[in-house]
């Protein structure tokens, strides 16, 4: 209902909009978001209808990463906030470690695209191999990329996401460099003689190796619930065919027990039209049985009245 004060009304909200679209599939995207611009329009919103008509559909690859954000909320947040961690030990590993985040990175990624694929088809949009490996794409860049990662966690990502140049196609693959800081200059004895200058990069790496901990905690954690969430979609699976099967078996005994009522349907209509007839020729057995003895007691009566007559 249009406000008198020009104001959004319920459901006219410019970010209630946005999500809208970047929910639906790409072949609906463009007439529902012309129609919401031009509502936005007849309602003396111009900046917000611009805004509208500013978005971009979404490729497929797109839009199955905003469903898998949408639809696996709990799962997208520990992802993002595995990605923090993943940047910050990327500044802190040594290459062992690095070595061991990039192989559960790997794993993590091509579970949660595999999510993905699972939820576009369930939508009736199957993903090509290629569109895939888009969105697997994708994802590497939401855990290497903050800003990425803000787009994904937004639900609007329009195409494929690309981590920065500087990671190439695995950012934990290649040993970055070790920021070591620059002891400061000041006049503390701690710091500018031998001792305490160890004694500052022993804190340091006591504290790299800390966060590092940390990190692999997390993606171990990660990788756990992964599987977890595995195991429960085999299960649901196999609850599933379970069900079509007994489902099938229903419907055959249903099949079996319709067309046994079919024929039992027809035999009462064949026996209720005997029925009528036998009930019939019984009206008639007993009007002519009535006939009979009337008759007979007639002829009882006129014997009788001879016997008396001859006597």
């Amino acid at each position: 209902m249009r406000r008198e004060d020009g104001r959004p009304g319920p459901g006219d909200d410019v970010e209630a909009v946005l999500d809208e679209l970047y929910a639906l599939p790409p072949s609906e995207f463009v007439a529902r978001r012309e129609e919401r611009a031009a509502r936005a329009r007849t309602r003396r919103r111009a900046q917000d209808a611009r805004r509208i008509h500013a978005a971009r559909r979404p490729t497929l690859a797109g839009w199955a990463a905003n469903l898998l954000r949408r639809s696996r909320p709990d799962e997208a947040q520990r992802f993002l906030e595995l990605g923090r961690a993943l940047r910050e030990a990327y500044t802190t590993l040594d290459p062992s470690g690095l070595k061991e985040l990039s192989e559960q990175r790997r794993r993590i990624v091509s579970e949660m695209s595999r999510q993905a694929a699972a939820l576009a088809r369930e939508a009736g949009r199957p993903l090509s191999d290629a569109v895939q490996r888009d969105v697997e794409t994708t994802l590497r860049a939401v855990l290497a990329d903050p800003e990425a990662a803000a787009v994904w966690e937004a639900g609007r990502v329009e195409g494929v996401l690309t981590p920065p140049s500087e990671f190439g196609a695995d950012p934990f693959a290649a040993v970055p460099p070790r920021r070591e800081a620059t002891p400061a200059r000041t006049s503390r004895k701690d710091t500018t003689t031998p001792r305490g200058k160890k004694d500052e990069e022993a804190g340091r790496r006591a504290e790299r190796e800390e966060r590092a901990a940390r990190a692999r905690e997390e993606a171990r954690a990660a990788e756990e619930r992964l599987r977890e969430r595995r195991t429960a979609r085999e299960e649901a699976a196999a609850a599933l065919e379970r069900a079509d099967e007994r489902e099938r078996e229903a419907g055959e005994r249903v099949a079996a027990l319709e067309e046994q009522l079919a024929r039992a349907r027809t035999e009462r209509e064949r026996t209720h039209a005997e029925l009528g007839e036998a009930r019939e020729r019984d009206r008639a057995a007993a009007v002519e049985l009535a006939g009979a003895e009337r008759e007979a007691a007639a002829a009882v009566r006129r014997a009788g009245r001879a016997e008396r007559d001859g006597t």
